[in-house]
């Protein structure tokens, strides 16, 4: 297990291959420059040898659920356990919000439940499989698997008060009235969910590849660059609006799990509390300012507001409970 672990996980053997390049072959003198450029081959490498990876197979798996199949399934599904299936069938799927928005937008207009298409909505750009792998591979099983469970939970409680708040009349009004068309049902060849899974890692790492360069780079500034008294400072156990700012600080932010991954990293190494650092990866991947400019086209005011404030309520108690629970 260990071995998995390092090897297929962590990839030291990757960090060490970057060490012998960097001052063995190119004799770079060990300073800053040359622990940050490090900082940036090593964790860019590994987050795209890791993503690809991770959306091929869930590439694959998304091809025996299909939007249609899932429409079905999702609607034969009523109450809480209703909810708990869309949130998982958002975490399971490596989208950010400009692609979950589109499937939100067909959920919506097939007649399913809003609180069960809000739940999808929350969980989607937020979670997903990849980012288990990646979270266990940076900072342990441990931060990985209780982002996911957090981040879960979010989803199911936001669109269960979504439900309750009744808000049909706030959706955009040419949602309800898309027409539904009925797609010709195929059985996909082998050689087709191999074909789905490298369309997928094209059409997703196409999308996001700036995001993880820019993410990677703010990651190694901070790692390198930043003192440790400074980012305690700011965001460290001994402020006690630590997890606000993080909020402020992430949610003009523009990036999908694979982009803010090495940023957070960066802080975890600084030693930023995983309660703040949740509350950043959560305001960046569901309440970024580009998402709720897209979503301003599919819901009208009164129904995002609400999104915002569940949205912001929820990350503050996640990242408050984790630090309190922790420290």
């Amino acid at each position: 297990m260990a071995w998995i672990t390092n090897n297929l996980f962590k990839m030291i053997w990757l960090s060490r291959f970057y060490n012998w390049l960097i001052f063995s072959i190119f004799h770079v003198p060990n300073n800053r420059i040359a622990r940050s450029l490090h900082f940036f081959l090593f964790d860019t490498t590994k987050i795209f040898i890791l993503m690809s990876v991770l959306i091929f197979l869930v590439g694959i798996l998304q091809s025996f659920f299909p939007p249609e199949k899932t429409k079905k399934v999702l609607g034969k599904v009523n109450g809480l356990a209703g909810n708990i299936l869309s949130a998982c069938l958002g975490g399971i799927t490596p989208f950010c919000s400009c692609s979950s928005i589109p499937l939100f937008i067909g959920f919506t207009s097939s007649g399913l439940p809003l609180g069960v298409t809000f739940s999808f909505l929350f969980a989607s750009p937020m979670i997903d499989i990849a980012s288990l792998a990646l979270l266990a591979s940076f900072m342990g099983m441990n931060v990985a698997v209780s982002y996911i469970i957090v981040g879960l939970t979010m989803a199911v409680i936001g669109g269960l008060i979504i439900k309750h708040l009744h808000m049909e009349d706030q959706i955009a009004d040419y949602i309800r009235n898309i027409q539904q068309v009925e797609v010709e049902k195929t059985t996909p060849t082998f050689a087709d969910r191999i074909k789905d899974g490298i369309d997928e890692v094209r059409e997703i790492v196409g999308r996001v590849w700036k995001y993880v360069l820019i993410g990677v780079a703010i990651g190694a500034i901070i790692h390198d660059w930043i003192p440790t008294s400074f980012i305690q400072l700011v965001l460290g156990n001994h402020n006690p609006f630590s997890v606000i700012l993080a909020v402020i600080i992430g949610a003009p932010m523009y990036a999908d799990v694979f982009g803010v991954i090495p940023i957070a990293t960066a802080l975890f190494a600084k030693g930023v509390p995983i309660g703040t650092l949740i509350a950043f990866m959560m305001s960046v991947t569901m309440l970024s300012l580009p998402e709720l400019i897209m979503l301003k086209k599919v819901l009208k005011n009164k129904l995002l507001m609400t999104f915002i404030v569940i949205g912001i309520v929820g990350i503050m108690i996640v990242g408050f409970g984790f630090n309190f629970v922790l420290s």
